[in-house]
């Protein structure tokens, strides 16, 4: 893959979508259903409010990614489509309760929750984060829970980490050179610290980090990165293409040809990640029930 590449460079690919991108739009009863429930419980979705692609399969599956602590990020990533704010919305103590009570309700097996920044909070969420995934766990025996957390920090993340998740993940984003595109509150040795606590809880959950791709990095910079992540102690790796949700976001710079998505999985394959997601549409919460089962059997290394 190239480097940076000119603003009319830029504008043509940018215009021009490649084939391998396309999604479908949200039908069928499985999404109709995920939506009644979700309204149901007032429960929001990163599946909304970050405008993901994955949207209508994942619906379809009666799968959702629940999103914790309000709908207001107190950080403003230049790739996000979340609303953001300097302060979010007073937490619902219910929340917990109702997502559990929605997770039974459709049949979840695997449940996957994230959330938005809360800079404004104390421990900046992480014991509401914690509270949500405790109680889908008690009210859903056998039910694994991965969670997609904030830069949780020393003093933050063991009270995550005791509510005995089976997965949990943070995702640095890009490679090192390009984490101006991140808020300034976050940085690429702040995300490495926090897989790195992650990793370091003895007998605790698989740690999980992602990349997005096009954004203008070279090949050698995700080699690097991959490298960095192995280091802190990270297993699981999702690489995907960064699509810009709209034009408040940052410019794609490049569509990534699937083959080089397919590399890229074999690099990381070599590099020892016990878990590699790597397609165009691939998110760190797409296919996350699929990926965790292929790692837990040990029997293939690229969930499909």
């Amino acid at each position: 893959m190239s480097g940076p590449l000119g603003a009319a460079a830029r504008k043509t690919l940018a215009a021009r979508k490649p084939p391998w991108i396309r999604t479908a739009p949200p039908s069928g009863e499985g999404w109709r259903r995920v939506s009644e429930v979700l309204g149901k419980y007032r429960l929001a979705t990163v599946c909304d409010s970050a405008r993901c692609p994955n949207k209508a399969e994942c619906w379809g599956e009666r799968t959702a990614t629940f999103m914790t602590l309000g709908r207001t990020c107190t950080r403003a990533c230049r790739f996000c489509a979340v609303d953001h704010g300097r302060a979010g919305e007073s937490l619902a103590p219910d929340e917990p309760e109702r997502m559990a009570r929605a997770v039974s309700e459709l049949g979840i097996e695997y449940a996957v929750i994230t959330s938005v920044d809360r800079d404004d909070l104390p421990d900046r969420g992480a014991a509401h984060f914690a509270a949500c995934a405790r109680a889908v766990k008690e009210a859903n025996p056998g039910c694994r829970v991965e969670l997609l957390i904030p830069d949780y920090r020393e003093g933050e993340i063991e009270v995550v980490l005791d509510a005995l998740p089976d997965v949990v993940a943070h995702n640095v984003e890009t490679v090192e050179r390009l984490q101006g595109f991140r808020d300034a509150r976050a940085s690429y040795g702040a995300s490495l610290r926090t897989i790195s606590l992650v990793a370091d809880h003895g007998g605790g959950p698989m740690p999980k980090s992602s990349l997005l791709l096009g954004l203008g990095e070279s090949r050698d910079e995700v080699l690097r990165t991959m490298d960095d992540l192995r280091r802190s102690g990270c297993e699981a790796l999702v690489l995907g293409q960064y699509l810009r949700p709209s034009a408040a976001q940052v410019e794609v710079v490049e569509y990534v040809a699937p083959e080089s998505f397919d590399r890229y999985a074999e690099d990381a394959r070599a590099r020892g990640f016990s878990l590699v997601v790597s397609a165009p549409l691939a998110r760190t919460s797409f296919h996350a029930r699929r990926g965790f089962e292929t790692a837990e059997r040990g029997d293939a290394r690229t969930a499909p």
